[in-house]
């Protein structure tokens, strides 16, 4: 069982980037698998979620409207858009799958974390 995050790096405030989420050995349809964020001193936060099955995703609020959440069924793969970057979005960031996504002492795997710098 493993979740294999990467895509990582500096960018400029209003930049993109694109997170990574390799999976394996895992009867992928059963849970969701998304992602939570670390900011430096802050507890480990919602950022957003995918189903599957049937692609359905859901976001923190803070996040709506500019990061997207998408599946590669074919490379067991989820990926995190992140757009309008700010610099409040800089954070280690965590793949994870759950059956439990109510806080992040219930997730019940993750994955490293890959950590997200918005910077000038």
């Amino acid at each position: 069982v493993q979740l294999q995050a990467s895509g990582g790096g500096l960018v400029q405030p209003g930049g993109s980037l694109t997170l990574s989420c390799a999976t394996s050995g895992f009867a992928m349809e059963y849970y969701p698998i998304g992602w939570f964020r670390q900011a430096p001193g802050k507890e480990r936060d919602f950022v957003g979620r995918i189903l599957w099955y049937d692609g359905r995703t859901y976001y923190a609020d803070s996040v709506k409207g500019r990061f997207t959440i998408r599946r590669d069924i074919a490379k067991n793969t989820v990926y995190l858009q992140m757009n309008s970057l700010k610099p409040e979005d800089t954070a280690v960031y965590y793949c994870a799958k759950s059956s439990d996504w109510s806080s992040a002492s219930r997730i019940d795997y993750w994955g490293q974390g890959t950590l997200v710098t918005v910077s000038s």
